[in-house]
């Protein structure tokens, strides 16, 4: 029988409601508004791929690792927006040519979210010219952290402009600067302290928690191909290489009897293994032995790394997955269809996909739609998916 799948969002998970993007890549100026479980879609070269590494980044910020992950992608230069800060009537209408005008505001990449409790957004620029090697670092110029979806004069508690770090007081709700030297690569959530920096704390470590799925390998010299380690393993790995773990945990303290009912649903009669190496087998009828991980074919292998991702024993606040049917046969869409969907009881989950069946039926159960569409090289939200936003100044 096919995994129960109850109602989504149930259990008290925080959703993230919106998340906004100004001069990343293709994403001009996006608010996207997300539901506990959302697929984005779109043609290719749509900007799915620019939303999916825009919520990367906002992760990296919890790690400490913005900058560096920018710097990886070519820099700030290499992966701003690349058209005009504007794009005119005349330009769309083709009376005038597409091009670059005196510029009103200044250079900024800019990300944010707002979540059921609180929103927190960050504006990057360029550096103030130096002699420095490293003048093409970008700068943190802005970060605020605030209650509520939208941020007001009243509701936001932290701030940096700058290097200066202001906090509200919990007991007073008066400012007080807690830092005045931020280096300028450096995010405001790294001075987090347990008293009047408590929220701080509280979202970079939720950042950090944040899982995301597009590298898991089941090629030829896959790491989950072969003997692991035997730890305890409530986390799967990004790449996958510590499958045989993770289902051991699964099997153990989880959900055992949920993650061999998606392995049945996919492939009738069949369960999964662990052996004494820690790797995994499959069960299938008719066969007197298990098959072990090396003599699974990709796609079984990739179905059975997305179960062991979702059947995590310790859930996220937000799981991405990033075209998680990539290499399936059209068989096993709908079974990966329920699968997600049984997570998505357990944490928000947003899901980036080529497959229009994928989508559909994630969207039939009740799953938000996010359509992505390229105009004059600007990646635009369709319908209704866009979210309400305000940025906070310079």
């Amino acid at each position: 029988m096919p995994p129960p799948v109850v109602q989504i969002g149930a259990g008290g998970i925080v959703v993230i409601t919106s998340l906004a993007v100004h001069g990343y890549r293709s994403l001009r100026d996006v608010r996207v508004a997300l539901a506990p479980l959302t697929v984005i879609t779109g043609a290719n070269g749509s900007g799915k791929s620019s939303l999916y590494r825009a919520l990367r980044l906002l992760a990296d910020v919890g790690q400490g690792r913005l900058i560096a992950s920018l710097a990886a992608e070519g820099g700030l230069t290499s992966t701003l927006w690349a058209g005009p800060e504007r794009i005119s009537r005349a330009m769309r209408t083709g009376d005038v040519p597409v091009q670059g005008t005196a510029r009103r505001e200044p250079v900024s990449l800019r990300l944010g979210f707002a979540a059921d409790d609180y929103g927190y957004a960050l504006d990057l620029g360029l550096p103030i010219p130096s002699g420095s090697r490293f003048t093409h670092d970008p700068e943190i110029k802005v970060e605020q952290l605030w209650t509520g979806a939208l941020p007001g004069r009243s509701n936001v508690f932290a701030e940096r402009r700058g290097g200066v770090v202001r906090v509200r007081s919990q007991e007073t709700g008066s400012w007080r600067t807690v830092f005045d030297r931020l280096a300028r690569h450096d995010s405001m959530l790294a001075l987090a302290d347990p008293v009047d920096g408590l929220e701080l704390l509280m979202l970079r470590e939720r950042l950090r928690g944040w899982r995301f799925y597009d590298d898991l390998r089941t090629d030829a010299h896959a790491p989950c191909r072969h003997p692991g380690v035997g730890t305890f393993t409530p986390v799967l790995a990004s790449d996958g290489a510590d499958l045989g773990a993770a289902v051991q945990t699964i099997l153990e303290i989880g959900d055992a009897a949920g993650l061999q009912a998606a392995v049945a649903d996919a492939f009738p009669g069949s369960s999964v293994t662990v052996d004494d190496r820690f790797l995994l087998a499959m069960r299938q009828h008719g066969l007197l032995r298990p098959l072990s991980a090396p003599e699974l074919s990709g796609g079984t292998l990739r179905y059975l790394l997305l179960a062991a991702a979702l059947y995590s024993p310790r859930p996220p606040e937000l799981m991405v997955l990033n075209e998680p049917e990539a290499s399936l046969h059209r068989d096993l869409v709908a079974p990966l269809a329920r699968l997600i969907l049984a997570a998505g009881t357990r944490c928000q989950i947003v899901v980036v996909t080529h497959s229009a069946q994928l989508a559909a039926q994630l969207a039939d159960a009740g799953a938000g739609l996010v359509g992505l569409e390229k105009d004059f090289g600007e990646t635009q939200v369709q319908d209704d998916a866009t979210a309400p936003w305000r940025w906070p100044t310079r």
